[in-house]
């Protein structure tokens, strides 16, 4: 058979797809590294803020030692108040595919009976005002969306997220991601004012890197906190962590916290089969001491037995296999930030004990306010050094309705779950009949820790209705004969409480 070809004229190839061109600022970032905002870490704060700035226009140089994945056995609880934040800045996204776990409360286990706290119905915290509290009322019109639903948190492997926001991050075409090291910042030395920052790539190239404001977001172990704030983080404890495979827990989808003679030991699940399980050991804890075996002693003699027996065989596999990590407990207060051109944000600038699960939830929360303050529409240039200080000003006071609590009840939480004497014993027991009242008193305390309600009054409330609850249970386990003995130790109940939590609350109200 003859081959027959086509006589028929070719199609032409189509001509190429013309080329983009880049535009002036990203050429400013590639060619000169010059950019509106440079942003030092690529953690949970500076990410996500260095997507927000570039969604509104801004120019963004963000900067991160290693973009592998981080291994890190805290920031894996997100709390309701922060999945709300996460939406409101559109990246809600990066809670998918990841493996997360839906999170609706607590379970809370004081020396072996439990309490059920679930997050409260109702409550998004955008009800009642800006950051205010559920107020009661429906905000929605159809039956179907007026049916009581609680807020969810979500919980996870840390370094899975992070990843997510920095695949966000590099989606946008204002942003230049960059791995190198940042060793020092650079300043004019006659106003102060910070212009940018030194940088050393893996291969022992240098480079500066200039913006008109300068973010420093480089988390719990910032090299540049002694430079700019005049107080250093306080850690009496630390979290050691173990990740459970296929642990039994009491309640599925919570939070578990397990209290007995020793410090507070935190459960929770942050995937489909891993359960992670942080066990705080305070410094100089004498069953943890090397002639008890260490820490690894004390979990297996004094944690291990503590547990719910379900937990126990998973926990001592894990033991076993002996991948035991930890990460230090600290304390530090907020400041304002002053230094023209520069904002130290994030962990670097204010730290709580990470019992209640909340530093992610400050940090969106803080983003979303950035948001707002720092908006092309508030300050048109970021080179204004007087109007960004005056709004980051307004941040450091405007924080507080959120912050102020987050910080304050976490301190004060974790000074009644790791009760040490008589007095904080008696709180703590106060705090468990408190929760099992249910109500109100359960509603009350979840919503400040979930996030949602954002009045420190109603901290302070809730707060002295426990000292008083453990006062009134000492009083009637005594008889009338011990009264004038029980009446004195009631007033150190009430005493203590007043240490607990005024030291706190003074340190909020600073400047």
């Amino acid at each position: 058979m003859p081959l027959i070809l086509d006589s028929s004229p070719s199609p032409s190839p189509s001509p190429p797809p013309p080329a983009i061109e880049p535009s002036p600022a990203t050429l400013r970032r590639r060619e000169h590294n010059e950019s509106d905002v440079v942003v030092v870490g690529a953690g949970i704060l500076g990410t996500s803020l260095a997507v927000t700035l570039a969604r509104q226009g801004r120019s963004v140089i963000l900067l991160e030692k290693s973009l592998k994945e981080p291994d890190r056995i805290v920031g894996e609880l997100l709390q309701p108040g922060g999945v709300q934040a996460l939406e409101k800045l559109g990246l809600r996204d990066c809670l998918e595919g990841i493996d997360a776990v839906r999170v609706q409360g607590y379970e809370v286990i004081y020396y072996g009976q439990g309490v059920h706290i679930p997050y409260p119905l109702n409550a998004t915290g955008e009800e009642g005002g800006e950051g205010g509290a559920f107020t009661g009322e429906f905000t929605t019109t159809t039956k179907q969306e007026k049916a009581p639903r609680r807020p969810e948190g979500r919980s996870f492997h840390h370094g899975r997220f992070i990843q997510q926001l920095r695949a966000a991050a590099m989606c946008e075409e204002n942003i230049s991601l960059i791995e190198t090291t940042v060793t020092g910042t650079i300043k004019n030395g006659w106003t102060g004012q910070v212009h940018g920052v030194e940088a050393e790539t893996k291969n022992g190239r240098k480079d500066v890197y200039f913006g008109q404001l300068t973010i420093l977001a480089d988390g719990y172990a910032s090299r540049f906190r002694r430079e700019f704030i005049s107080h250093a983080p306080v850690s009496k404890s630390k979290f050691y962590g173990l990740e459970l495979i296929d642990a039994d827990l009491p309640r599925s989808m919570h939070g578990h916290v397990v209290l007995g003679e020793g410090a507070p030991v935190l459960l929770y699940q942050i995937g489909t089969r891993e359960t992670r399980v942080l066990v705080d050991v305070a410094d100089g804890t004498p069953s943890a001491s090397v002639a008890n075996g260490g820490v690894k002693g004390h979990l297996r003699n004094v944690v291990l037995p503590s547990l719910p027996s379900c937990v126990q065989p998973s926990f001592e596999r894990a033991l076993d296999q002996g991948k035991l990590r930890s990460m230090p407990n600290s304390w530090l207060p907020p400041s304002t930030q002053q230094v023209p051109g520069m904002a130290l944000l994030g962990d670097a600038m204010n730290m709580r004990h990470p019992l209640t699960g909340g530093g992610m939830t400050v940090a969106f929360n803080d983003v979303v306010m950035l948001r707002d303050l720092l908006s092309p529409e508030a300050v048109p240039d970021l080179g204004d050094t007087i109007a960004v200080k005056k709004q980051m000003r307004r941040f450091h006071w405007r924080r507080k309705n959120l912050t102020s609590v987050i910080n304050i009840l976490a301190q004060a939480l974790y000074s009644l779950f790791a009760a040490d004497d008589v007095q904080l014993k008696a709180l703590q027991r106060g705090c468990f009949h408190y929760f099992r009242r249910g109500g109100q008193c359960v509603d009350g305390p979840v919503g400040l820790l979930a996030g949602i309600t954002r009045q420190p009054l109603v901290l302070f409330y809730h707060f002295f209705a426990v000292a008083l609850l453990g006062i009134w249970l000492v009083l009637c386990e005594s008889p009338l004969w011990r009264l004038p003995l029980t009446l004195p130790s009631s007033v150190g109940i009430f005493w203590k409480a007043c240490v607990v939590i005024f030291p706190f609350i003074f340190s909020e109200m600073r400047s």
